[in-house]
């Protein structure tokens, strides 16, 4: 509930509430262990590229899709791309490799997501160069290392920096906790690129800014992805409930709405862990899912669960540049 009220001010107010006035002692503390935090980094070099993917603000804002797009599009120009990732919310902090089987409690919902949908090799760990060299080692081919949420882990070199803001954008503009900032905004001023998920406005940066739709798919049944199905084919057919625990879970549920769909919504914080109890809601009707509570919810719900995929849609224009950087590491 208080994740919740502060996103609330964060996003909603846009500007200091007395609340957050005395939250500012730690902000302050918070802008002084960041800045500890990235002085005493000694960053590791992996001996391929390093494409790093992040936000600047904490939740979701559309990192997953875009490191698939990114994967995709490299694999499609030659390239053979690894993943590596944190692996938030698993148990444990020691480098792992991702496999379309593995359980997302070891190894992330995020990376187990990417691992089924990209096809290319996955490894989470705290470490990000430890995962990747575990993932280099296993994967000799992999020429080119995509690191999911990574922006702030200055522990692991990187060569490219994409970050992502959805349609929140910077909210109130403030660091943690006052603010939803991890950095303060200066910080694009040294990214190569901002990727902008439906957002409204831009920002006063030197990179360039690609704009990043999220196109949904069709539904396939939870359990069964053989078994698919389209919006229209759901309107009408009962009640209709909508899962979300994703960073900015009013998303999947706007994107439901302009698909026709009239949901009772229910929000769960990001990366949260479901029991069968938090499924029970949906014993009277049918529930709609995104991808990355899925895979969590495999076998916790006997009712009709049907799951809606997204595919980003980018410029081309963004794989360019990024090549362009590619090929400059290697001629270095």
């Amino acid at each position: 509930m208080f994740a919740r009220w502060l996103q609330r001010q964060w996003f909603e107010q846009r500007r200091l509430t007395p609340a957050l006035w005395l939250l500012l002692p730690l902000n302050w503390l918070y802008s002084l262990l960041s800045a500890l935090n990235r002085r005493l980094a000694k960053p590791v070099r992996l001996p391929v590229p390093v494409i790093v993917v992040g936000n600047l603000i904490v939740g979701g804002a559309g990192k997953t899709p875009l490191t698939l797009w990114l994967a995709q599009q490299l694999t499609a120009r030659g390239w053979q791309p690894g993943i590596v990732s944190r692996g938030y919310g698993r148990s444990g902090d020691g480098v792992v490799s991702v496999s379309a089987n593995s359980r997302p409690e070891e190894v992330g919902d995020e990376p187990l997501l990417l691992a089924r949908r990209s096809g290319v090799p996955v490894c989470v760990g705290r470490q990000r160069a430890a995962a990747g060299a575990a993932l280099l080692a296993a994967h000799p081919e992999v020429n080119v290392v995509l690191c999911d949420d990574g922006l702030q882990h200055y522990a692991l070199a990187r060569d490219v920096e994409l970050v992502v803001f959805d349609a929140r954008g910077a909210g109130n503009g403030w660091r943690l906790p006052v603010g939803p900032l991890r950095e303060p905004l200066g910080r694009l001023a040294t990214v190569d690129a901002i990727i902008g998920n439906n957002l409204k406005s831009r920002f006063a940066a030197s990179a360039p800014t690609f704009d990043m739709r999220l196109q949904p798919g069709c539904f396939y049944r939870l359990g069964d992805s053989q078994q698919t199905c389209s919006a229209e084919s759901l309107r009408g057919r009962g009640r209709l409930h909508a899962l979300a625990g994703i960073g900015n879970p009013a998303r999947f549920f706007q994107t439901l709405e302009t698909l026709g769909l009239n949901c009772e919504n229910h929000p769960f914080p990001d990366h949260h862990r479901y029991s069968a109890a938090d499924l029970d809601f949906a014993k009277d009707g049918i529930l709609l899912m995104t991808e990355k509570d899925a895979v969590k919810c495999a076998g916790l719900t006997a009712g009709e669960t049907w799951v809606l995929p997204v595919e980003a849609e980018l410029s081309p224009a963004l794989i360019e540049l990024i090549l362009e950087k590619l090929h400059g590491r290697q001629a270095a």
